[in-house]
């Protein structure tokens, strides 16, 4: 048995799951509180709990991009450093960096996907979650989940772009 390998599916079963929820959780709070005091709109709205719903997808999937990453990042530590405790506080703290930049590109990209879509329509997207218009936030919802499946692997590449992969060719 690998006690690095063991060590890396224990650090990374456990990281996922609360920096998964905490993720989600913040999403969820940032969304409610936004919908609330710059919208109005109350949680009983269920368009707005199907965008809502969408947006925690998205930005749930957008942040696994980053476990390739990470494993990557786990592979080169682990061999640079025999120090358990070291590697660990090394994968957790660089591993945090990283959820946290995912986590704040998933939030432009589904704003971005929102703002760009109600300047290129005619009717007014918000205005029609206010007034719990189901059509309009499956249509908004889908355009949200479609942007994070087509912006997933630019978000991995981003990611992998600053790991600290150790040159192998002279320059």
């Amino acid at each position: 048995m690998n006690s690095k390998l063991t060590l890396l599916a224990i650090i990374e079963i456990l990281s996922a799951l609360s920096m998964g929820v905490a993720i989600l959780a913040a999403t969820y709070l940032l969304l409610t509180y936004i919908g609330k005091k710059r919208y109005n709109i109350n949680e009983k709205n269920q368009a707005f709990g199907i965008v809502m719903a969408s947006i925690l997808f998205s930005v749930g999937y957008m942040v696994s991009s980053v476990i390739h990453p990470l494993l990557s990042l786990f592979r080169i530590l682990s061999a640079k450093d025999d120090d358990t405790l070291q590697l660990v506080v090394s994968f957790l703290g660089l591993g945090g960096v990283y959820i946290a930049l995912a986590f704040v590109v998933a939030l432009t990209v589904c704003w971005l996907g929102m703002v760009i879509y109600n300047f290129i329509t005619p009717i007014d997207e918000i205005q029609e979650l206010k007034d719990n218009n189901l059509a309009v936030a499956l249509v908004v919802g889908s355009i949200i989940v479609t942007l994070s499946v087509m912006t997933h692997e630019g978000m991995e590449l981003l990611i992998e772009s600053f790991i600290p992969y150790p040159h192998q060719y002279p320059k």
